[in-house]
């Protein structure tokens, strides 16, 4: 639900946000609060941040929850990723050092609410971001991931996994993520994933 004031800028956003007890993201001028997550969600959170913090020791990567605001490049758009990777030095905002800038990779667990919107328009902001190298969906009520990986050429490349023992690797972070390890404590209750 957007909050009644249109037009929010950059400074009264995070004055905001910096006050509330819940998370707000700033689209369009337009600030949305942020719904909560089911089980499953959280599950498939936290089991893709263990095994990805894991083999990120060591390589000068850091890897945030979703209470790490990401800035959407130079729209002054305002998200919350379910998890954000960044390689080498993290550039933050401002002092508070709680808005990242240079997200090297994004991972979203997509939800009937928030699926379109996660694939649509914050894909596009997403991909504003000069920095951001790989853009990862993860369904929750089936085995798919996906990961988009930007090109040369500015183009992103898809690749689609559907298997419950597949593995996809995360190339800009010399990681893997295998389906095992992020579904690991999730029960389907027989939901076949979409027609393509």
């Amino acid at each position: 639900m957007a909050l009644p004031k249109p037009d929010w800028t950059e400074a009264e956003y995070l004055a905001f946000e910096r006050a509330s007890d819940i998370k707000h993201e700033l689209m369009d001028g337009e600030v949305r609060a942020m719904s909560g997550a089911s089980e499953r969600h959280n599950l498939i959170v936290a089991s893709t941040l263990a095994s990805l913090f894991t083999q990120l020791r060591g390589k000068g990567c850091k890897i945030y929850p979703s209470d790490m605001r990401v800035r959407v490049g130079l729209r002054r758009e305002f998200t919350y990723p379910d998890l954000s990777i960044v390689c080498g030095t993290p550039i933050m905002a401002d002092d508070y050092n709680d808005t990242l800038l240079n997200p090297t990779v994004i991972i979203e667990v997509l939800s009937a609410s928030t699926e379109s919107y996660d694939r649509g328009r914050k894909f596009t902001r997403y991909r504003t971001i000069e920095s951001l190298q790989e853009y990862i969906l993860i369904a929750q009520d089936y085995v798919q991931i996906e990961r988009f990986v930007r090109q040369a050429n500015n183009q992103w490349l898809l690749t689609d996994l559907q298997r419950a023992d597949g593995i996809i690797e995360l190339m800009s972070v010399g990681c893997t993520l295998a389906a095992a390890d992020v579904y690991e404590q999730v029960t389907f209750e027989n939901t076949p994933p979409p027609e393509t």
